[in-house]
């Protein structure tokens, strides 16, 4: 009997990969029932994670865990935040920094500015840090997370399958499509989600990879019922709401009000507590220690004034005694003000969860505290359902803070499941996303990005020039005399390393000025200057500086002030110790690079047929295309210059597509003729579909 050949038996194994690398709908339709399935156990996964964390920090391995809590004992309840905030900081700062946070802005610059790729040690990292973070009384909740990790599990597959860009945040997209459906049992929210917030694409091509996701991750999550409620809502509805008067309607346009107004808090306070936590020089793991005492304090207060610890954790339960209205309209108050304390310490602090159940969680007592209100104001005999205002006002803080009005409406809705709430839910939440937009143009996910230089509206080469900074390309070191040195050695010093201008400093390092070639010229032509004058009498006291912190944009401003090729590179704005130089050519080089490796040379690639093979491209007004195709077998090894692309085959290699990812350089570079091309390479080519399909065949 013939026996394959490990050749046949590889071929075997790669086949289905290769055809999953194809375009077209059967391969995406595949890849994304396969993200929704592992979407879907990855939710299942997260929450067995954080009910057995649970379980060995309170001692109740059950998913309400309220009433152990309650009996804790006040020293324990008050060191389980502070042990969490240690190992959290620890775990994130010593394996993936981007755990850190709610984890939706990371997921939005990676699909923005890196084409969706994702670091494959996220999905361990986040799922164990958010889940430490969760289990030890971390006022965050699970849905940020659980995005992340899908997205990480969709940008790993893209990668290996080496997708295009396009399709790499597709996938991606899918991942957080499938989180937040099985987190909520929300499928169309799941769908809405991915892309009002991560894709912000509403193609028809689009929406039917998402749709999968969704779908087969909710199915998934059914399948275990004993940990995710299988079809049960992720909130339990205690009522069937009906509009009781018309006189109902002025309220909730009010509602929307005040829950744009508790949104405006949330994203501000927010920012406010994870820039002064930036600010404190303190090692990761102290600000840990010193957020989970502050959260430990806050918990003990409540346990002995309240009788109970709504604000720990993920807080489900407190929002469904909520909507039960078991709650006064003080104690709902304070919770809405100690949810946006303990979140924002949280975050701050280097805590790792999401902020999706905080708006929630602000908006059920929010909602509910106004009905009590409404109670009083309306007339008597209509029957007011604070229920029913805590779920609306749930949607429109929702709507608020991440500014997507529809995802928002739409998971209220699917967590009812009832028509009757809609009309209520769409006013405010509406009215809230108008304000909020309005008063505040980032959402709490974007302000994030903001901070950092980023702006998703500008496009990718404002986006560059904001966020790239002077320490990614700087040269360490300068040309350098100190302040006493005489003119003769000045001179000298010029000669000898043949250049134009030398960096005065004092005997510390700290920059004083700067001596140009025609301060040098001067005084060779006046006799006896020569032995009297030193480095500090030359030297030109106005010299222009960055700090390794300057984005491209303030770096681009103090050439174009000072006329030079190069700038000096200070420690710091305050030490002005210097450190090393940046040049104008180096500055244009990495904004280059991170154009063409970003946005593909600046183009954006179109779907099209060739040949009953559907290939990405973008069509050229001459009839030309630019399009990127694999390095063949007969390619491998071979360089540009041996294969003579231009003069062969009338078509031109503009640019090199690696497989490896490194965030500090390009995976993308202009192509260098002795390049030995490898079979993992992707090259992007100009020339017309014949010639570059003659260039793929014989090459």
């Amino acid at each position: 009997m013939h026996r394959p050949t490990i050749r046949t038996l590889r071929d075997v194994f790669w086949a289905p990969v290769h055809w999953l690398r194809l375009g077209g709908n059967a391969p995406i339709v595949v890849l994304s029932v396969l993200i929704g399935i592992l979407g879907g156990f990855g939710a299942i996964g997260f929450r067995l994670l954080i009910r057995s964390l649970q379980g060995v920090g309170t001692g109740s391995f059950g998913p309400n865990i309220d009433e152990r809590l309650v009996s804790l004992h006040w020293l324990h309840l008050m060191l389980l935040p502070i042990v969490g905030g240690v190992l959290v900081s620890a775990l994130v700062q010593g394996f993936a920094k981007e755990a850190k946070g709610h984890g939706v802005p990371e997921v939005m610059e990676a699909v923005a500015l890196r084409g969706g790729r994702i670091r494959k040690r996220v999905v361990a990292v986040k799922s164990l840090a958010s889940a430490l973070c969760i289990a030890s009384g971390g006022s965050v909740g699970r849905e940020g997370p659980i995005v992340q990790i899908g997205s990480a599990l969709g940008s790993v597959i893209g990668q290996w399958l080496r997708a295009p860009r396009e399709r790499l945040r597709l996938l991606v997209g899918c991942g957080a499509a499938a989180g937040i459906a099985g987190t909520f049992n929300a499928p169309v929210a799941g769908v809405m989600f991915a892309i009002e917030i991560i894709l912000g694409n509403y193609a028809i091509t689009t929406l039917t990879p998402l749709i999968l996701s969704s779908v087969v991750a909710t199915v998934v999550c059914h399948a275990f019922p004993s940990i995710t409620g299988g079809n049960v809502r992720a909130f339990s509805i205690p009522f069937e709401y009906s509009l009781a008067s018309i006189w109902e309607i002025p309220g909730f346009f009010v509602l929307g009000g005040i829950a744009a107004m508790v949104a405006l808090a949330f994203i501000i306070s927010l920012n406010w507590f994870e820039v002064r936590f930036d600010a404190i020089r303190m090692p990761a793991v102290a600000k840990g220690a010193v957020g989970g005492l502050a959260l430990g304090a806050i918990y003990v207060g409540m346990r002995f004034g309240i009788g109970h610890v709504h604000l720990f954790g993920i807080g489900y339960p407190s929002i469904e005694a909520a909507l039960r209205g078991e709650l006064t309209w003080q104690v709902l108050a304070l919770l809405v003000v100690g949810k946006l304390v303990c979140t924002g310490v949280t975050i701050g602090a280097g805590g790792s969860g999401g902020i999706f159940a905080p708006s929630l969680f602000m908006g059920a007592m929010a909602g509910g505290a106004f009905a009590s209100a409404m109670a009083a104001v309306l007339p008597a005999g209509i029957p007011i359902e604070g229920g029913a205002y805590a779920l609306v006002g749930m949607g429109a803080v929702l709507a608020g803070t991440t500014h997507a009005t529809i995802t928002a409406i739409l998971i209220i809705f699917e967590l009812t499941g009832d028509y009757q709430i809609i009309l209520p839910l769409m006013i405010a939440c509406v009215i809230s996303g108008l304000i909020t937009t309005r008063l505040k143009k980032d959402s709490i996910y974007t302000q994030k990005l903001t901070r950092r230089g980023i702006d998703l509206q500008l496009g990718v080469e404002a986006t560059i020039m904001r966020s790239a900074l002077v320490g990614e390309l700087m040269s360490p070191g300068a040309p350098t005399v100190e302040t006493a040195t005489g003119f003769r050695e000045v001179l000298g010093r010029m000669l000898d390393e043949t250049v134009e201008e030398l960096y005065v400093t004092d005997e510390g390092g700290v920059l004083e000025g700067i001596i140009g070639l025609n301060d040098v010229k001067a005084v060779m032509t006046e006799t006896g200057l020569d032995q009297v004058l030193i480095a500090a009498d030359l030297m030109d006291r106005g010299v222009l500086w960055v700090t390794p912190q300057s984005t491209l944009l303030q770096c681009i401003d103090k050439f174009a002030a000072s006329g030079q090729d190069e700038l000096a590179v200070v420690e710091s704005e305050e030490s002005r110790r210097l450190i090393g130089l940046v040049t104008h050519r180096a500055v244009f080089q990495l904004y280059n690079r991170e154009v063409l490796r970003q946005g593909n040379l600046g183009l954006k690639y179109v779907h099209g047929a060739d040949g009953g093979a559907r290939n990405d491209y973008v069509e050229l007004a001459d009839g030309h295309v630019v399009r990127e195709v694999p390095v063949t077998k007969t390619m491998v090894g071979r360089t540009l210059r041996e294969l003579d692309v231009r003069a062969r085959f009338q078509v031109n290699v503009v640019s090199i597509r690696t497989r490896e990812f490194d965030p500090r350089q390009s995976d993308c570079g202009v192509p260098d003729p002795g390049y030995a091309l490898k079979s993992s390479d992707r090259l992007m080519v100009v020339g017309s579909q014949s010639s570059i399909e003659q260039f793929v065949r014989e090459a």
